[in-house]
């Protein structure tokens, strides 16, 4: 693997946020992470993202599975 030291933002876009408990609830973090990254691929085409290595997601409510009880 290359190792490489710069970083492009190329876009940005937020997932839906809801009410706790409500519509969003069921959904697992990463199966919501799947649509902003599906439009930011078809907002940017010109981009190659088969060479994307990486991508960075935050959570800005850790709820549900990504919460943790401090005994993992």
């Amino acid at each position: 693997m290359m190792s490489t030291r710069e970083a492009f933002i190329c876009d940005a876009i937020r997932t839906p946020f809801g009410r706790y408990g409500g519509v969003l609830a069921s959904l697992r973090a990463d199966d919501l992470a799947v649509v902003p990254i599906k439009v930011l691929v078809a907002r940017n085409p010109k981009v190659d993202w088969a060479a994307l290595d990486d991508d960075i997601h935050g959570c800005a409510n850790q709820a549900g599975e990504d919460q943790t009880d401090g005994r993992d």
